[in-house]
């Protein structure tokens, strides 16, 4: 039965290099040849990473300056008519930019208040839309505190004038004890 144990090395050198076998045991020659292997691996690997780099990186410059080249040439033929028709353009451009603009707002907003009116009629009619539990528990707190500050004036209040605290019930009416 052959040992199954394999070192961290063993390992590593394996998944750095699936492609020539993942045993030590398929190769008989010993060590030295599959490090030398693993070499001529790695440059080659090395040197085919360099190529396709530069193709890359040559086919891409080659592009942008064809870019390049074509925006200054039509640049070149573009500026005399622009030069010549430029107070029919200017003014014309403004006014399309205006107007689509005037629209996509006007088209947003409209889609806009349509979701809210959507939200309000479904929460008035108890369907629960999304985020109705937080206004709920939002008009709950606002409620709490409204009461607290009621409750805190009208205390100070009495403590102020130095009234009873249940005068406010009293009030306009005259008891007479005598």
């Amino acid at each position: 039965m052959a040992d199954t144990a394999r070192t961290h090395h063993d390992i590593t050198s394996r998944d750095q290099y699936p492609l020539l076998g993942r045993d030590r045991d398929q190769y008989p020659y010993g060590r030295s040849d599959y490090q030398t292997s693993s070499q001529d691996y790695s440059k080659t690997r090395q040197i085919a990473k360099a190529a396709t780099a530069v193709t890359a990186g040559g086919s891409l410059l080659v592009l942008s300056s064809l870019t390049l080249v074509g925006t200054v040439i039509a640049l070149t033929v573009a500026t005399p008519l622009l030069v010549i028709f430029s107070p029919i353009l200017v003014p014309a451009l403004i006014t399309v930019a205006l107007l689509i603009t005037g629209f996509l707002s006007s088209g947003g907003f409209g889609i806009a208040a349509i979701t809210v009116f959507s939200w309000i009629y479904k929460y008035a009619t108890g369907e629960h839309p999304q985020g109705s539990d937080k206004l709920d528990s939002a008009r709950m707190k606002l409620g709490s505190k409204a009461q607290d500050i009621k409750d805190r004036a009208q205390y100070y209040g009495q403590q102020h004038t130095g009234g009873e605290p249940d005068r406010d019930r009293t009030r306009g009416t005259h008891h007479n004890t005598t």
